[in-house]
């Protein structure tokens, strides 16, 4: 496989933490050089989550450069929006259409931008858009929404839906690992 990089964006408690994670598991599966990097500051208070996954026969650095990402997962609109330069031309995006307000909106300080997800799908032509929020609650648990996500880009890499199976066990709470089997499938079948 050629190294590919991938971009998670998303708001805190969305899981983009746990979806890196098993991801970089199924690229190690795999016998890959995996690099991460993870950025989540004020998380805990609804702000930005990033994380970066390389992987490769060889990978130098976790960090991906602005224009050079393959694929961004985005788990929360704006937040895909707001990467947005960091896809590379022909890059494509897996999008949660789902809108978490940020502070200053909550605050009355600033407006959410209208029609987000269709400026994204104007300007990346490889854009999937996907209720991952409703596809979870149909599976048992809002909270899965991030292996749903997890389920759509798997389709897009050269990676067998066995080895993602064995991540999730690896990586997913048994008590919650067929509410999130079930996510990843729904996912994988978008």
């Amino acid at each position: 496989m050629r190294s590919i990089d991938v971009l998670l964006v998303g708001v805190g408690g969305q899981g983009t933490i746990l979806a890196s994670r098993i991801l970089a598991h199924v690229g190690q599966s795999m016998g890959y050089d995996i690099k991460v990097s993870e950025i989540h500051g004020m998380a805990q208070r609804g702000g930005s989550v990033v994380t970066q996954v390389r992987m490769g026969e060889k990978v130098f650095s976790p960090l991906i450069e602005e224009g050079t990402a393959d694929i961004i997962l985005a788990f929360e609109k704006l937040e895909g929006l707001r990467w947005l330069s960091y896809l590379k031309p022909g890059g494509s995006m897996i999008v949660n259409d789902q809108a978490i307000y940020p502070v200053p909106v909550l605050a009355g300080l600033a407006v959410y931008p209208e029609d987000v997800t269709g400026c994204l799908s104007a300007r990346v032509k490889d854009n999937a858009v996907v209720d991952a929020l409703a596809i979870a609650r149909d599976c048992g648990n809002p909270k899965a929404a991030n292996v749903v996500l997890v389920g759509v880009l798997a389709r897009r890499l050269p990676i067998p839906e066995e080895k993602w199976q064995e991540a999730l066990a690896a990586r997913v709470p048994a008590k919650f690992l067929e509410v999130n089997r079930a996510a990843f499938s729904k996912g994988y079948k978008l």
